[in-house]
């Protein structure tokens, strides 16, 4: 791609880039959004695409915000690259958001978007999301 027709994403800090870019997890239990459960909309750090909505999110006690939906076509899901599990980016940008398990049984749904906190930002609802970067 032309680098003048590459999209410019949102600025990151260097623990955003580690984790968004690299593909690191930060620590279980010290993030922003583990016991968020206020109305609203979860959108990418990196490009502003919705990404979950609050009440797809439930307390599954891992140390990360859980989910067990998310917003049609929003997340793109991939083999990571320890062969066991499955990694969950963003599908407008392919922000590494963290990973999917499927069949623990924690909802109805049986499937858990384990996210890294720093990977999103969260929008109150009411409060206007900000133009998807792409």
């Amino acid at each position: 791609m032309d680098e003048a027709k590459k999209p410019k994403y949102n600025e990151l800090n260097d623990e955003e880039k580690r984790v968004i870019i690299h593909k690191a997890t930060e620590a279980p239990f010290t993030n922003e959004y583990d016991h968020n459960f206020k109305e609203g909309t979860y959108i990418c750090k990196r490009c502003n695409a919705p990404l979950y909505k609050s009440e797809d999110k439930f307390n599954s006690g891992c140390g990360w915000p859980a989910f067990d939906d998310e917003i049609n076509g929003a997340v793109r899901r991939k083999p990571d690259a320890d062969g066991m599990r499955t990694e969950i980016l963003c599908a407008n940008c392919g922000a590494h958001l963290g990973h999917v398990f499927e069949g623990e049984g924690m909802t109805k749904k049986n499937t858990r978007y384990c996210v890294n906190s720093i990977s999103m930002k969260f929008i109150p609802k009411g409060q206007k999301i900000d133009d998807k970067i792409v």
